[in-house]
C-alpha cells in the first residue's frame, strides 16, 4: 500500500515538475503565434501558426531580412521583416532596395513580383522623405511587410524600438501544407 502511495506521488511530481518547465519554455523561451493579415504574403499566410525565438536578440542581433513580431504602437503585435538596421539609410527606387546607396537583393520578392500585372510592388522612397530622419536610429530596425501594397510598417509607424521586439520568427508549424523552417 505505501508502495502505491510512494509512485503515485511520484508521477504526481514528475507531471508538476514537467508543468513548470512546459509553461518556462512556454513564456521565457518559445511561443506560438498566428498570422493576422496578409501583410507578409507570400511568405506568411493568414492564420499561419509560427514559432517565435524570444531568447533570439537576447544572446545575438538582429540580422537584415529576419522575420520579427513586435509590439506595434496600436497596442498590437505585428509581424515583419527587418530591412534597415541601426544606421542604415534605406531607400527605394524603381522596385529595388538600396541600404547605403548599395543595392541589395530581395529573393524572397521575386515570386510576387514576378504575379504584378502592373506597377511596382514597392514605390518609391528615402527614409528621410518617410519619417523624417536620414538614417535608422541606434537601438531600432526599419520593418516592412512582404506584400508591400498592403502592409501597415515603418513606412507608416516610424523605426521599431528593439526593446519592443518579442523574438523572431523561426518555424511555420501549422497548417501543415505551409511547415517550414524561416531563413
Amino acid at each position: 500500500m505505501a508502495s502505491r502511495k510512494s509512485e503515485s506521488w511520484e508521477w504526481v511530481k514528475a507531471l508538476l515538475i514537467a508543468l513548470v518547465i512546459a509553461a518556462g519554455i512556454r513564456y521565457f523561451i518559445f511561443a506560438p503565434i498566428i498570422v493576422d493579415g496578409e501583410s507578409m504574403m507570400p511568405t506568411l499566410h493568414h492564420q499561419d501558426m509560427l514559432i517565435v525565438n524570444k531568447l533570439s536578440y537576447t544572446i545575438g542581433e538582429p540580422e537584415r531580412f529576419d522575420i520579427i513580431v513586435f509590439h506595434a504602437p496600436e497596442g498590437k503585435d505585428y509581424i515583419k521583416r527587418i530591412i534597415g538596421l541601426p544606421g542604415d539609410k534605406i531607400e527605394y527606387k524603381d522596385d529595388k532596395l538600396y541600404v547605403n546607396e548599395k543595392a541589395i537583393p530581395e529573393p524572397y520578392l521575386k515570386e510576387y513580383k514576378q504575379a504584378l500585372s502592373e506597377g511596382n510592388l514597392t514605390y518609391n522612397f528615402e527614409l528621410d522623405n518617410q519619417i523624417g530622419q536620414a538614417t535608422v536610429p541606434e537601438g531600432h530596425v526599419f520593418v516592412m511587410g512582404d506584400n508591400r501594397r498592403h502592409s501597415k510598417d515603418s513606412r507608416n509607424i516610424g523605426t521599431v524600438s528593439l526593446e519592443g521586439v518579442i523574438g523572431e520568427a523561426n518555424v511555420i508549424f501549422w497548417p501543415l501544407q505551409h511547415f517550414n523552417v524561416l531563413e
